[in-house]
């Protein structure tokens, strides 16, 4: 565990969203932490197990405080960029790791045409991602989309090896668009819960329609097959 000052405590400690001391997520790290290793090899082993342990599915987005929490997303074993960010979070934690949640606005150029008829927009407000806070500077790390979705979708995987920012890509392996960053909300020691779901209220009219309303991983599988030869 590297040595943090004061101003450090905010960011190791348990939140309602960040429940690290859950027997679930106590297991989880154990499993996915490498013993005696360094911080830096604690936080790589993490990321992927968030990454890629946890499917990447939209359709779990909910109006309610309590889905957000790192067990809930634990034990479901599926969720969106802003529960992944604070199940990694949470982790991190765990282990003495300071993190924090950020957020931007980004336009993504790759979703599923049911999911683009829900939004209404190709513009995803509030995207999560995490902020570790390792060799004395801040690194974000963004572990939203599952190895196997990066495969059948074609998208560049993010790697994290705790020494640069992992960011989404701009352009895919084929080279078209993939993300582009339009606004920066910032960092965060929890979960902003009201100002998020005020945006999200303002620019999707629809969001009631989205929770379980689509299957993420068939929409991309059926979606892609003309690229699968």
């Amino acid at each position: 565990m590297q040595s943090t000052d004061k101003a450090m405590d905010i960011f190791l400690r348990p939140t309602q969203t960040m429940d690290f001391e859950s027997e679930s997520l106590r297991e989880f790290v154990t499993e996915n932490s490498l013993t005696n290793s360094t911080d830096l090899e604690r936080a790589k082993s993490l990321y992927y197990a968030v990454r890629d342990q946890i499917r990447y599915d939209p359709y779990s987005f909910s109006p309610a405080l309590n889905d957000y929490s790192a067990s809930h997303t634990l034990k479901t074993g599926r969720g969106w960029c802003v529960t992944k960010a604070i199940l990694y979070a949470a982790c991190c934690r765990a282990v003495g790791i300071p993190a924090r949640l950020g957020y931007a606005d980004v336009r993504n150029h790759l979703s599923t045409a049911n999911l683009r008829r829900l939004m209404h927009t190709d513009i995803f407000y509030w995207h999560g991602y995490t902020d570790v806070y390792l060799n004395r500077t801040w690194v974000k790390a963004t572990p939203a989309f599952n190895i196997g979705l990066c495969a059948r979708f074609r998208l560049r995987p993010l790697e994290f090896d705790g020494l640069e920012d992992s960011i989404y890509h701009p352009f895919d392996l084929d080279g078209q668009k993939h993300m582009e960053y339009l606004n920066y909300h910032g960092e965060f020691a929890d979960l902003p819960f009201d100002r998020m779901m005020q945006d999200f209220s303002r620019f999707y009219p629809g969001l009631a329609e989205l929770s379980g309303q689509g299957d993420f991983s068939g929409e991309v599988e059926l979606e892609t097959l003309g690229q699968k030869k």
